[in-house]
């Protein structure tokens, strides 16, 4: 896909998020929202996967570590074909293929079951470290929020992608600056991320995780590089593309109204 292209999946899945949440009238639209023009990229672009083989033995990994943005997730999955659009109004129901956090026994193309923060890139480490075992040349991905990296268990996963020299693994930081509580500062700050990723032995890459051509362009230089993991820290935008909800913290979790629901679709039209 082009770019032009990649911009409207990007939309496409935000309008899926809307959609989800809305229905379900809970879920976590702001921190999916950051999250949708990466997704957008490897999901049309960078993962090799098979939507009508999800469990191809072959394919690149996900690791969505910040499971509670699932519905990211789903819409990128919908909008790749690995199930039909009516699962997206089921979003969070009794019985769904698509319940609050993602479950790799119920929805096609899910890698990893998550929702506990903090330990997404331990399962992602173990996927990599299975690659290399098998001389598998397939890559992994790890999506981690920055509220989460507060969580100790990240580092010490981090100093096992090191020690183990994990260059088949890219981690991707959103740093949208906001978790429930307020921003991150004031709750547990992880800053310099990137400097802190550089001392437990990553290549780093600072990005605006809101510009399709900077997300791709970090998956290409990720690639080439040898011997070691990247972290791609990239700047976001938590609600990004619905101006109500845009560096709202109350939006972590909560679900519009009618009338939000609709101006959020139009902002996305």
């Amino acid at each position: 896909m082009d770019m032009e292209e990649l911009k409207q999946k990007a939309k496409e899945i935000r309008k899926d998020i809307i959609e989800q949440v809305y229905n379900a009238k809970s879920g976590h639209p702001a921190g999916s929202l950051s999250i949708t023009d990466i997704m957008a990229v490897l999901y049309f672009k960078e993962l090799r996967i098979d939507e009508k083989n999800p469990r191809w033995e072959d394919r690149d990994r996900l690791v969505l570590s910040k499971g509670h943005c699932s519905c990211a997730l789903y819409a990128a999955l919908c909008e790749r074909g690995f199930f039909e659009k009516e699962h997206i109004k089921t979003f969070r129901k009794i019985d769904s293929i698509l319940q609050g956090h993602p479950d790799l026994n119920k929805t096609p193309g899910v890698d990893m079951t998550s929702g506990s923060l903090g330990q997404g890139l331990s399962v992602a480490n173990g996927m990599a470290i299975a690659g290399k075992m098998d001389n598998k040349d397939y890559r992994v991905y790890a999506i981690l929020g920055d509220g989460e990296i507060e969580e100790g268990q990240v580092w010490e996963a981090a100093m096992t992608a090191n020690k183990y020299k994990l260059d088949n693994l890219c981690v991707i930081v959103d740093n949208n600056n906001l978790q429930i509580d307020g921003t991150i500062e004031e709750v547990m700050s992880p800053y310099p991320i990137d400097e802190k990723f550089k001392s437990f032995g990553f290549n780093v890459i600072n990005i605006d995780g809101n510009d399709i051509e900077q997300i791709i362009n970090a998956f290409e230089e990720a690639k080439q590089v040898k011997g070691k993991p990247t972290c791609i820290v990239a700047k976001t935008i938590k609600g990004k593309g619905v101006t109500f909800m845009e560096n709202k913290v109350e939006w972590h979790g909560k679900a519009p109204n009618e009338e939000e629901y609709l101006q959020a679709l139009k902002d996305l039209s």
